[in-house]
């Protein structure tokens, strides 16, 4: 089965990155259009972009990768490069790029689908759920040098991952309203099957045989649709976390990918020198998602064994002073994503909210050659 049988041999380096990121596609005044057909399909790209760029469900969203590295610093500096050419890219086009887990004035019914035959048939299978997801996040990929491992890691980050979402809460709104939660993307994208957490895989085998049966059965058409919020990926080699809403603020990813990546190194370790791990239930697990996607910053999750509970803050400096990481400490002490947007809409509207999603950069003067597709 190309594309679909997974392999141990893919798991033989430990520590390297890469970091996958989604956006919004969208016009002077901030609102989502259409241009995938000009950004994706049209002129070759900068070389950061070459090969690295991509479209998802709707032709207003678009993906970049950054190339696999051997480093945190290696990693900042590749996200940002992409970036940067992703900006000057669709300005050259005539459009500006948003980055937020959901766009806050995007109705689904007014967008149009891409035609990829890929999406095509998840629209035909899945329905309504995919039918709606309008959805953006980041997705951090760090290799592990043994596919047992890679799951054992992936199983022991299953509790981290609310914490995870909690300082990236950045979609408070849905169709132009204030939904009261601070991650409305995790909920819309939870519509969809084979998402959220995952529960505990035994080993590397038991993975890759969930993974042939999902597809020998029809229930997806390649691995790519295992849309768990982490997953041993076995064609990367890597462990993926996919919990994060997507952000606008190149600094916020820098932090994710450093606290990722020092997370999965110092699990795999931990694995090497044989310990056994944690079993938390899954019902704590899902408790612990919906208290992150309910109350962001102000979230406090039960403890892997449910005994106790711990704030957003205490979670924090624990794991910075341990794992020797800042950026995820100068993360929380920032201002929220979810609660940034929210100020943005009380203080100018929807209008200064859009604009306030506007990825930074270089100069983001639109020349105005890209007047199809409009919305």
């Amino acid at each position: 089965m190309t594309g679909v049988e997974g392999s141990r041999a893919a798991f033989d380096r430990l520590g390297t990155l890469g970091v996958e990121e989604e956006f919004f596609i969208v016009d002077e005044q901030g609102r989502p259009t259409s241009g995938i057909d000009d950004l994706v399909y049209g002129p070759e790209p900068p070389e950061p972009l070459s090969g690295r760029l991509d479209h998802e469900l709707f032709q207003f969203t678009i993906e970049t990768q950054t190339p696999t590295v051997d480093s945190v610093l290696a990693a900042d500096e590749a996200l940002r490069e992409v970036r940067d050419a992703l900006v000057d890219h669709a300005a050259t086009q005539g459009y500006r790029v948003a980055g937020a887990g959901l766009h806050p004035v995007a109705v689904w019914r007014e967008l149009d689908h891409a035609r990829k035959a890929r999406y095509r048939k998840q629209l035909d299978r899945i329905q309504y759920p995919q039918h709606r997801n309008t959805t953006a996040g980041l997705h951090v990929h760090v290799g592990v040098d043994d596919a047992d491992r890679a799951t054992w890691v992936a199983n022991e980050l299953r509790w981290h991952l609310a914490p995870m979402l909690a300082l990236s809460v950045n979609s408070p709104f849905w169709n132009g309203f204030d939904t009261g939660l601070d991650s409305a993307r995790s909920v819309v994208f939870e519509t969809l099957p084979n998402t959220g957490v995952p529960t505990r895989f035994a080993d590397f085998d038991e993975f890759r045989t969930f993974e042939r049966r999902m597809v020998e059965s029809g229930s997806i058409d390649d691995r790519g649709e295992l849309w768990f919020d982490v997953r041993p990926h076995t064609a990367h080699g890597t462990v993926e976390v996919r919990a994060p809403d997507g952000q606008h603020d190149p600094d916020r990813v820098a932090a994710f990918v450093e606290f990722v990546h020092a997370l999965v190194v110092d699990l795999a370790e931990r694995h090497a020198d044989g310990e056994s791990g944690t079993t938390p239930r899954r019902e704590y697990l899902d408790e612990n998602k919906w208290r992150a996607v309910r109350h962001g910053r102000d979230a406090a999750f039960l403890t892997p064994d449910a005994a106790d509970e711990m704030t957003l803050g205490e979670y924090v400096h624990q794991q910075a002073d341990r794992l020797g990481v800042t950026g995820i400490r100068d993360l929380y002490e920032a201002e929220g994503g979810a609660t940034r947007q929210r100020r943005l809409r009380d203080a100018g509207g929807l209008d200064q909210l859009c604009a306030g999603l506007f990825l930074p950069g270089h100069d983001q003067t639109v020349h105005p050659t890209a007047d199809e597709g409009r919305v």
